[in-house]
């Protein structure tokens, strides 16, 4: 039997992929059967099956695949980022992770197994937070493993309210509040700049001069660190 080559094969394994993606989003994965699957393949169960060992082994590729892209991209520009990048996600990408967990709450032996697969994207949010902290972007009175479990909490209901029709155009502002609650505060958002009352001596300026008065309190300006807007 004659080998076929490596990039055949990956560009067959990617054409069932995206197929199965396509029904499972339509169809969950109950209703994925194998009929539907060739349908949205366009190729037989033989075809479908030399590569994968079962439905199972096609879904937990697909939500794998899933997983280490979104590992990669926090490890790269952070996990808010990846939030900020759902508006583009298409119905088939929504629909699998819909259907990763509606399975993690009734399939324990499924969620035993991707406990395990889901432990790069914590690892990745933990670090890139823990560097940011180091770097005095991020606040210091919380926990990093609690502000990890935060944003993947936000994540995770971002996805199914994507998936629900929610329409994106508040997606920004929503994730500036976010971004806003993960951030160590500025100096000048901490400390309001407050004028306490000042009877002029005699002969002092009058009021409304171009001076400013010695009772005058300023906020610190942000330092070097603050400035930038560094993605968490």
């Amino acid at each position: 039997m004659p080998r076929v080559a490596p990039d055949r094969l990956e560009a067959r394994r990617a054409q069932i992929l995206s197929g199965c993606r396509r029904a499972f989003a339509r169809h969950g994965y109950e209703g994925a059967t194998v009929k539907v699957l060739e349908a949205e393949t366009g190729l037989s169960r033989g075809a479908i099956f030399h590569h994968f060992r079962d439905k199972e082994a096609l879904f937990l590729a697909l939500a794998e695949d899933d997983a280490a892209r979104t590992a990669a991209r926090v490890a790269e520009a952070g996990l808010v980022q990846v939030m900020r990048e759902l508006g583009d996600k298409d119905a088939g990408w929504l629909g699998v992770q819909l259907e990763v967990r509606r399975r993690l709450r009734t399939d324990p032996a499924f969620a035993q197994r991707w406990a395990q697969r889901q432990q790069a994207v914590a690892q990745a949010t933990e670090a890139r937070l823990d560097r940011q902290r180091r770097a005095g972007v991020v606040r210091d009175d919380v926990p990093v493993a609690l502000l990890a479990d935060f944003l993947r909490l936000v994540l995770d209901g971002l996805v199914s309210a994507l998936a629900a029709g929610m329409a994106p155009g508040h997606l920004p502002g929503v994730l500036d509040l976010v971004e806003d609650a993960v951030r160590r505060p500025r100096q000048d958002h901490r400390e309001d700049a407050v004028r306490r009352p000042h009877v002029p001596a005699i002969g002092a300026a009058p009021s409304g001069a171009l001076s400013d008065s010695p009772d005058t309190v300023r906020p610190d300006p942000p330092t070097a660190q603050e400035a930038p807007h560094a993605q968490l």
